[in-house]
């Protein structure tokens, strides 16, 4: 029993290393000239991927104007510190809407082919218009 259970995990992991060697060997998508589905499915992954990648670097900045909005607000009147929370809530907040929004949006073609291409082409223009918020948020009023 044990020595059968021992070859199975030899010939998983042998098998590993083979897929993923093929899988290097793909050459990568032209997303500007895209023709099949799946490759059309992939551009929008990678189009969302880059959109989040952008979002989280913007947020991070956002966050640390709102840490100093904060340290300033603690100082003149500490009654309207809450700047971070807000931005955590609102975070927490748009996320689960973005996601909700680009699953329903998905249901155009439930079950087919283009479904995930729906989904992250809708997550990376919510993404890329969520970012362009923070941005402006990071900018406060101008002083």
């Amino acid at each position: 029993m044990r020595t059968s259970g021992l070859a199975l995990c030899l010939i998983v992991a042998m098998a590993v290393p083979v897929g993923t060697a093929h899988a290097q060997e793909d050459p990568p998508v032209d997303c500007a000239n895209a023709q099949t589905q799946m490759d059309m499915n992939q551009c929008a992954y990678q189009d969302f991927e880059k959109a989040d990648s952008e979002l989280n670097a913007v947020y991070k900045k956002a966050m640390e104007s709102q840490v100093e909005l904060d340290k300033q607000s603690a100082e003149m009147s500490p009654e309207y510190v809450g700047a971070v929370k807000a931005l955590k809530k609102a975070q927490r907040a748009w996320i689960d809407y973005r996601d909700g929004h680009c699953e329903g949006a998905g249901y155009q073609a439930a079950g087919g082919s283009m479904q995930g291409m729906l989904i992250d082409g809708c997550k990376a223009g919510l993404t890329q218009a969520r970012t362009k918020e923070l941005r402006e948020l990071t900018q406060g009023l101008g002083n």
